[in-house]
Parts: C-alpha cells; sequence; structure tokens
C-alpha cells in the first residue's frame, strides 16, 4: 500500500531532524555510495526509461518533452559526475556568515544551517530525481520528491535506488529522501497544503503547474518560472562572437529553460548581421519569427505576433526583433522578459554595463550564452532549481540557496538592562 502524502512529510520532519546534526563526512559518503549505486545501475534506470518513453510517444508528447524525459548513457554519467563533484563542495551547514561583537561583549553570528523538509514538484526530467537527492544530503535536508506520470518509472528506479543506498548504511536516516508515488493532482495539492512538515516547495514545470502551486501553497515556494530568455545584441557587438553565441544559445540544447527564445538586434548592425546568423540558424532546423524590420531583410521569416514574444518555444522557433537603441531593447525584456537569463553581445563596455545594471533577471551575460544559467555551470554542481523570484535566493539555487542563517550569540553572563 502506498504511503500517504502526510505520512511522507511526516517521515520528512523526522528525518530532518536527524539531517541537521550529521557533519560532513557523513553526508558526503552517502553521497559517494549513491553516486557508486547508480553508475552501477545503468541498465535498470534505462530499462524502466524505455518504458516511460514507449508509452509518452505513444500518447504523443512533444519531441522537447521526449528529449527532457530521455535518460542517455551520456545523461547517467553526468549525472553521476555532478553528485560526486557536490559531495566534494565545501559543506554550507555550519559556515559562519558575519561575527560581530558588541559593546557588551556579546559575539553575535549568523550560521548556515539546513532549512529542513524540502519538497521539489517537478516534470519530466528524470535527473532531477538525482539532482535534488545530492543538494538535499548534502545542505542537511530531508527531500520530498513529486515527479510526473510520465517519468513515473524512471523516477521510481531511480528512487530505488536512494533507499537501496539510505537503508544500507546507519547514519543518514532512511527517510530523508522520499519520493511519492501517487500521480493524482490531489497529491501535489496535500503536499502544498503541508505547512506543518515542509519547510520550501520547489515547482519545476510550465503554466499549470504554476497556476495550482499559486491557487493552492499554503508552505513556501520559492518559484522555478518559465525561461523566455533573450539575446540582445547591440550595433557595437562583434558579428562572428554573436553569431556564435546566438547559435549556441537557441541550438545546444533547445528543450530547456536557459535556451534563448527572443533574439533583439539593434538597427545599426541588423542588415549587415542578420542574413549571416539567420543563414546558420536556417541549417540547423530553426524557423524564425520576426517583426517587419527582419522580414524585410530576412524575407523566409515568418510574421512574428505579441503571442510569440510572450512564448518559451522550447524547441527549434526563434522569435527576432531589430530594435532602435538598447532602451527599446530594455524594455522588451521588462515587457516580456521572465526573470530568467538575459544575455547581451556588445564591445561598449558602458552598453554592456547598462544592460548588466538594468536588467531585471536573476542571471544576465555579457558576450556569453544563456546556456551557462545551470548550477553545475555556475560551479554549485548541481541546481535544486533556477528561481525567478526576488527572495533569499535568485537564479540558479545551488547548496547555500537551501540553507537558512541563524543567530548564534555567546556571552560570558551579560543580561539586559
Amino acid at each position: 500500500m502506498a504511503t500517504s502524502v502526510l505520512e511522507v512529510c511526516r517521515q520528512a520532519r523526522d528525518s530532518a531532524a536527524v539531517m541537521r546534526e550529521l557533519d560532513s563526512r557523513a553526508k558526503d559518503l552517502v553521497l559517494a555510495r549513491l553516486a557508486d549505486a547508480l553508475d552501477g545501475e545503468r541498465g535498470r534506470m534505462k530499462a524502466a526509461n524505455a518504458q516511460d518513453l514507449d508509452a509518452a510517444q505513444q500518447a504523443g508528447v512533444s519531441q522537447p518533452l521526449a528529449d527532457r524525459l530521455t535518460l542517455t548513457d551520456a545523461r547517467i554519467t553526468a549525472m553521476v559526475r555532478a553528485i560526486r563533484t557536490v559531495a566534494d563542495l565545501p559543506d554550507p551547514v555550519g559556515q559562519v556568515v558575519s561575527g560581530t561583537t558588541r559593546p557588551n561583549g556579546l559575539l553575535i553570528e549568523q550560521v548556515r544551517e539546513p532549512l529542513g523538509v524540502i519538497a521539489v514538484i517537478y516534470e519530466a526530467r528524470p535527473n532531477v530525481t538525482a539532482d535534488v537527492t545530492a543538494l538535499c544530503l548534502k545542505s542537511g535536508n530531508a527531500a520530498i520528491l513529486r515527479g510526473s506520470s510520465v517519468a513515473a518509472r524512471t523516477n521510481a528506479a531511480i528512487a530505488d535506488i536512494v533507499t537501496e543506498v539510505l537503508h544500507g548504511q546507519d547514519q543518514v536516516p532512511g527517510d530523508a529522501v522520499q519520493l511519492i508515488r501517487d500521480d493524482s493532482r490531489e497529491a501535489v495539492i496535500k503536499l502544498l497544503s503541508a505547512a506543518e512538515y515542509v519547510d520550501l516547495l520547489v515547482p519545476r514545470g510550465g503554466p499549470g503547474l504554476l497556476a495550482t502551486v499559486r491557487e493552492h501553497a499554503k508552505v513556501p515556494v520559492v518559484i522555478d518560472g518559465d525561461g523566455n530568455c533573450h539575446v540582445y545584441v547591440d550595433a557595437s557587438a562583434d558579428p562572428a562572437m554573436a553569431t556564435s553565441i546566438v547559435v549556441n544559445a537557441k541550438t545546444s540544447r533547445p528543450s530547456v529553460c536557459n535556451a534563448a527564445e527572443t533574439l533583439l538586434v539593434h538597427a545599426g548592425i541588423a542588415g549587415s548581421w542578420l542574413p549571416e546568423v539567420l543563414g546558420e540558424l536556417r541549417e540547423r532546423g530553426v524557423r524564425v519569427r520576426g517583426d517587419e524590420r527582419t522580414q524585410k531583410i530576412w524575407p523566409d521569416a515568418e510574421s512574428a505576433t505579441d503571442a510569440d514574444w510572450a512564448t518559451e518555444f522550447l524547441d527549434l522557433v526563434l522569435a527576432v526583433r531589430v530594435v532602435d537603441d538598447l532602451d527599446e531593447a530594455l524594455a522588451h525584456i521588462a515587457r516580456y522578459g521572465t526573470r530568467n537569463s538575459e544575455a547581451i553581445v556588445a564591445q561598449d563596455i558602458a552598453t554592456a554595463r547598462r544592460f548588466a545594471r538594468a536588467v531585471d533577471s536573476g542571471s544576465v551575460f555579457v558576450n556569453a550564452s544563456t546556456r551557462f544559467s545551470d548550477g553545475g555551470e555556475f560551479g554549485y554542481g548541481l541546481e535544486i532549481g533556477v528561481s525567478t523570484q526576488k527572495l533569499h535566493a535568485r537564479g540558479p539555487m545551488g547548496l547555500q540557496a537551501l540553507t537558512c542563517v541563524k543567530n548564534v550569540t555567546w556571552g560570558t553572563g551579560q543580561v539586559r538592562t
């Protein structure tokens, strides 16, 4: 009989009380064992994933969704490597963020500690099951995982391996990581309502999931929102650099949230540069939807609508607009952007600095691809999500984002008068 959502939450709360006192050695040891176990159980995970893929194809899922669902040998290798990287990172728990001695002799320290119970609701990507596990174990948190039905078998296979590793040792609680296997919407709502047990919930999914979260959440939430990412190519941009960055941002993996969806081009460079980059994008199968000025330069472009500017395509589709200046580019991003990742290509340092200062986004790239918006690329090992809010965490969330600070005051007998 499946464990109820509330029972999972209760077990996670009990495990969190133990996790917060574990030392780094115990956490690193279990992560090393987990990496070895996943590496050795490739066939088991791939067999489960093949069943999920077969069911997804029969259901007619989109190619981008199928790509996110697929667990290849290369992706398993990356998953295992990332867990080992997280194990090698400094443990944030117990870090003294600041220390101040007051005139009365009190020493006040801000010290990092785990948040407690972290729940993640996610769609399609089975690697998230392992990623969240690693980050939560290293940061001393208990984890509750709830994947989507399309990846149910793969998620279960990975979660079963995690459970076997945890129950095969005696320091980390066996219920420190749990997968909710109830695929119903009611299970999600129960998890969203478990304010007594859950300290943070991170939803990683599309508009439907986020709407449900906003309507029903009683637990603290950090939104991993859409990735309607832009690349602005300034008049001062190096053309070859701009082409390389745009092609990479759009085509290296179009189904992920840090892929570019809109290209904004300064009118001063559009006529000479756009044919070059759009020709290369066409060779890679990208369909262009452009404004009137783009269509005059590139007649093969489809006509862009207002909906296109606001769409996270997650596919080989790119919206292109010619703008008169940086102000117009910033206004476009402010209207349509999702505060995930934005990039500028410019040799003029003043323009680049203003863009970095003015654009409202968790990650900003100057002369680099938006595809670097990733916990691994930022040196975090992994990410539990990409925060598009302005809370304690913004952008890719690594280990430190899964901790908070407590004020620890050391005295020598002082009393307040």
